[in-house]
């Protein structure tokens, strides 16, 4: 599907309802560990070249760099991550938003390419509606990095 052809309001609606079904009660540095070593597993079995990351805040509390993966991919997460802290809401939520509109984010908001990814693979984590950090991956397809958080998320809350 060419980008030309995508509904960009319509996938940015759809993203953000997604992303805020996917809430907790509590989570804390043990769920993070519990979460990021399902993540491994899946993205091991699959032979996915990422790197996988959490964060509360600013503190990284879980990261793991599979092969294939590079110090590049930390980069995007970080980048990632700023767009989440940012904005509440998932990087590739943001990255559907600005596509919809055609805005020049970079130029009317300010923000710095180096600093900021408009692109798919952080997700916000919420505890009891309340931004507290990102679950994110890196390395593949910005689509496919969402994709691979949202259905992480979902099957770790059961």
């Amino acid at each position: 599907m060419g980008e030309s052809t995508i509904d960009w309001q319509r996938l940015h609606t759809t993203v953000i309802a997604e992303e805020n079904a996917l809430g907790f009660e509590r989570f804390g540095h043990a769920d993070a560990w519990a979460l990021g070593s399902a993540m491994v597993a899946t993205a091991s079995g699959q032979g996915y070249p990422v790197a996988i990351a959490i964060s509360f805040g600013e503190q990284r509390v879980f990261h793991a760099a599979l092969a294939g993966s590079s110090a590049t991919n930390d980069d995007w997460l970080d980048r990632k991550f700023r767009a989440v802290a940012k904005h509440n809401c998932s990087s590739w939520a943001l990255a559907c938003s600005i596509r919809a509109t055609g805005s020049d984010y970079f130029t009317e908001g300010g923000y710095r390419r180096e600093n900021v990814a408009l692109a798919g693979g952080a997700v916000p984590l919420r505890v009891q509606g309340s931004l507290i950090g990102a679950v994110g991956v890196s390395g593949l397809a910005e689509e496919e990095d969402h994709r691979f958080v949202v259905d992480a998320l979902r099957a770790f809350r059961g």
